[in-house]
Order: C-alpha cells, then sequence, then structure tokens
C-alpha cells in the first residue's frame, strides 16, 4: 500500500521509501503470483501496478496512514536524485508538496524541458509554483516562467514574472551571484521590448555577451540581435545575426530558428528577393514540423509569411488557407512578446487587404493600434501599421463582417463556447469580467 505512491518501482527504490531491504524479491514474487505488477523491462527490475489496482491502494493509503504520503514521496525524490533521475524526483517533490526541492529542480530541468518541446509540462510545473509562492524561489525558474507564459500568449503572468526578475536583479540587497540566470534575464527583457527597441537592441546584445562568456550556446540571444537591428532600420546587420542564429542552432532551439528563418524572409520580401523569401519561409514551416511545434507565437509567424508568399505568387487558396491558420494562433500574439505580435499582425494584414478583405485587416489593424498604446516604441513597425491605415483608408471597406473579423480575444472565447462554463467561470479563465464574456 505505501508503495502506491511510486509512479514505478525497483527493488531498491522501495527499499529506500519503505526503509527496509528485500523488495526486490518481493516484486519478483508479486510479478510471478499475479496480474496486478506489471513488468516494464525483460530484466525483470521495473515494475508498475495495474492503474485500477494502484488507485484503490492510494486510496487505501489516504484513509489509514494520510499523513505519511508525502514523507514518501520525500523518500523517494531523495532517491531518484540520487541516480540522476531527475524529472521523477521533482515529479515526487511535486507530489510530496516540498516547493524549495520542487523549485531547485525546475530551475535544473527548465531549459532542456522547453527545447524538448515540452512547453505544457514547464507550464504546468510553474502554475504549481506560483500557486504556493514558490516560484520566485530560484531566478532561473521564474526567468523561464516568464518566457513561457509570453511564448504561448499568457501576457498577465509574463509581465508579473517578469517584474519578480527585476526586483531579483535590481531590488535585492543581498543575492548570489547566478550568472547563467542574468544571461537568461537579460535574453528576457530583449523579448518582452517593455522599454522600446533600442532598448530591446541593448538587451539582446547584453545577454549574448553574457551567454558567451558562460560558454553557453544560445541561437535566442542571436535571433534577438538581428530582430532588434532589423526593426532599427539596419537590414544588412540584421540579416547577418539572424543568418548567424539559424546556422547554430539545433533541433533543441526551433523557435528560435523558425523566427530567424521568418525574420530574413520578410528582410528578403523587402529587397524583391521573392524567391529567397519563399525558400525561407518554407525552411521554416519544415523547423516546425520536425520539432513538433504545435501552437505558439513562433507558429502563428510562420503562417504570416507564409501566407504573404502565397499571395505574392498568386496561389489565393494556400493564402487563404494561412489566414485561416493565424485566425485560430491569434490569441498567441500578445503584447508579451509586442514585436512579433505586431508584425505578425501587419504581414496579415498586407494579405487581406490584397484579398479585399477589408473587414479582416480593418479588425487586424485595430489590434495592432491596441499594442501599439501598450508599447509604442517598436521602431520600423510603427511607420508600416501607419502606411497600412492609410491604404485601408483608400479601399471600401463597405459593412461586410465575417469570419475574418474576429478579434483575438474573440478567437479566445470561442473554443470555450461549447463547455458549461458559466459566464464568471469563463471571465475567471480568460482574466476579463463577465459583461465582457457576454
Amino acid at each position: 500500500t505505501r508503495t502506491a505512491v511510486l509512479d514505478r518501482m525497483c527493488g531498491p527504490l522501495c527499499d529506500a521509501v519503505l526503509e527496509r531491504s528485500g523488495s526486490a524479491a518481493t516484486l519478483a514474487d508479486l510479478a510471478r503470483s499475479n496480474q496486478l505488477l506489471v513488468p516494464l523491462d525483460r530484466r525483470g527490475h521495473w515494475y508498475r501496478y495495474h492503474r485500477l489496482f494502484r488507485d484503490m491502494l492510494l486510496a487505501e493509503l489516504e484513509r489509514v496512514e494520510p499523513d505519511l504520503i508525502p514523507v514518501l514521496g520525500r523518500r523517494a525524490a531523495a532517491w531518484c536524485l540520487r541516480y540522476d533521475l531527475v524529472e521523477a524526483s521533482l515529479e515526487y517533490s511535486l507530489a510530496a508538496g516540498d516547493v524549495d526541492q520542487a523549485a531547485r529542480l525546475v530551475g535544473r530541468l527548465a531549459r532542456l524541458t522547453y527545447r524538448q518541446g515540452r512547453v505544457n509540462t514547464l507550464w504546468r510545473w510553474c502554475r504549481w509554483l506560483d500557486e504556493r509562492g514558490g516560484i520566485d524561489r530560484d531566478p532561473m525558474v521564474v526567468v523561464w516562467a516568464a518566457l513561457v507564459a509570453a511564448a504561448i500568449g499568457r501576457p498577465v503572468e509574463a509581465e508579473r514574472w517578469a517584474d519578480a526578475v527585476d526586483r531579483w536583479q535590481y531590488g535585492a540587497v543581498a543575492r548570489a551571484d547566478d550568472p547563467p540566470a542574468e544571461a537568461w534575464a537579460a535574453l528576457l527583457r530583449a523579448v518582452l521590448c517593455r522599454g522600446g527597441v533600442e532598448r530591446m537592441r541593448a538587451d539582446a546584445d547584453e545577454a549574448a555577451r553574457r551567454f558567451a562568456a558562460e560558454n553557453i550556446a544560445v541561437p535566442a540571444a542571436a535571433a534577438e540581435q538581428g530582430f532588434a537591428r532589423v526593426l532599427s532600420g539596419d537590414l544588412d546587420g540584421g540579416d547577418a545575426y539572424l543568418e548567424d542564429a539559424i546556422s547554430t542552432g539545433d533541433a533543441g532551439a526551433a523557435d528560435a530558428v523558425v523566427h530567424a528563418l521568418c525574420q530574413r524572409s520578410l528582410v528578403a520580401m523587402t529587397r524583391g528577393h521573392w524567391t529567397q523569401a519563399q525558400a525561407l519561409a518554407s525552411q521554416a514551416g519544415i523547423v516546425l514540423r520536425r520539432a513538433w511545434v504545435e501552437d505558439s507565437d513562433a507558429t502563428a509567424l510562420v503562417s504570416a509569411v507564409q501566407a504573404r508568399v502565397a499571395q505574392h505568387r498568386g496561389d489565393v487558396a494556400a493564402a487563404r488557407r494561412e489566414l485561416v491558420k493565424a485566425q485560430r494562433l491569434r490569441q498567441f500574439l500578445t503584447y508579451a512578446e509586442p514585436t512579433v505580435a505586431v508584425q505578425a499582425r501587419i504581414e496579415l494584414t498586407r494579405v487581406h487587404l490584397a484579398l479585399g478583405d477589408t473587414a479582416g485587416a480593418s479588425t487586424l489593424l485595430r489590434e495592432i493600434e491596441e499594442l501599439l498604446k501598450r508599447r509604442p516604441r517598436l521602431g520600423t513597425l510603427v511607420g508600416e501599421a501607419q502606411a497600412l491605415r492609410a491604404q485601408l483608408g483608400k479601399q471600401s471597406s463597405g459593412d461586410r463582417c465575417g469570419a475574418s473579423s474576429l478579434t483575438a480575444a474573440e478567437l479566445r472565447l470561442l473554443p470555450l463556447l461549447s463547455t458549461h462554463l458559466s459566464f464568471a467561470d469563463l471571465g475567471a479563465e480568460l482574466f476579463v469580467s463577465p459583461n465582457t464574456v457576454k
């Protein structure tokens, strides 16, 4: 019953959790005598209980010895950490409610988990820590929490956790040096771009210097350096950094490589090099598919860039397909990453206008204007948005509305309408009032 706290078992782990010996022989006997223990390898080393049987044992443990459950969890976590099973140790720490240990382990695992594309897993860990007041126990954790929140379109959390990073960096009277965390914090500031494009450029350069000093390869730093220069009007300088980000990236840095490819594609469009633009846009899509990256700001940007390419070559059907894809993904483009959010909408607006969909273009421009109110100093994007507004004014808009005129907020609400949540529950889920939901 006490070993029911374990997801999977081996003799030494059971011995550590139960503080006894002989568990390996017991497991072997159980495996031979009944169907309730499932072997996980051919050597008879790892096992797990049948799911329903484990549920019954856990219910019995909670009824008879509830106070022992966190103790058993901590023992399991300690054993797993001793044998370098770090993620298993973290999960047992979460189950045991050990906030301090969980924060330390999330700090160790955050980058690897993100590089594996397991964003939802990392988000679950961060939310667990945040709900228990432990998100800022480790600076690396709060930095990654803010980065993940920005990537999945959760700007409220991204801002709040970015403020916690600033308090750690600039508000703490005495704190231990943590050079890697300082480097990631500089990258976070560049991504959030709360101080404008010039500040973004300085933060990206600082991040690159700090990563180099720690001998940490992070293509995202070069991608942000290039993006900041492009937004400052330096296409040649920006393109060089973007090319460097692509050449140094790998499968674990898919999002950074995708961003860099999209930016290079847009630079090629600006120069009129449409063959190169198409090749870069196609490559961005391939990287996304190979990395199994699904819904994120990167996916939305790729749809916007590929819609531009398709519209230019006259493939209206492909352009519309990308616009439909972008409709669903716009919710990930928030003020947490204002440069990408505005840029992607600008490219989508161009396509809507080219296809004569002024209703969709008008909706996107309103969203752009809202973003620019929050983040006004976004370099060349400001002028591009103004030019599109003037172009829209010259085209007859009429009163036509349709799916393309739905706002990002309305698109976020749509999937929730099929649930049984009340207006109040929907508002709590979306961080808005019930009246806004209505």
